[in-house]
């Protein structure tokens, strides 16, 4: 896939994308599920499974505990392993956008 090709992007490919955009946020900024959710828009359950399947594509995550409650901590990227972040945060406006494209559907953009 070309990066300039992103705007037919496949469902794996926005999936894969997504995966981005969310490392790309929890490298910028310390985040929980619940601050993600409200920054994103993005299901709960969508966040859960993009940020348990960054190991496929080599990114490692921690979630630093902070408090008795589970959702008290924040989750921290500890490498980026194969992904240059640096080529993330240069085309993260077009990423933002092709994930964003399919977002809307049956609620009011």
């Amino acid at each position: 896939m070309m990066f300039s090709e992103l705007s037919e992007a496949s469902k794996s490919q926005k999936a894969f994308l997504r995966k981005l955009y969310l490392a790309h946020l929890l490298d910028e900024e310390q985040h929980n599920l619940l601050s993600l959710q409200k920054l994103t828009g993005m299901p709960r359950r969508t966040l859960q499974d993009a940020i348990s399947a960054f190991s496929d594509i080599g990114i490692q995550v921690d979630f630093i505990q902070h408090g008795q409650r589970h959702n008290e901590g924040f989750y921290r990227i500890s490498t980026w392993g194969p992904i240059s972040s640096a080529w993330v945060s240069s085309h993260f406006q077009l990423i933002q956008s092709v994930i964003e494209e399919g977002e809307c559907q049956g609620v009011a953009c």
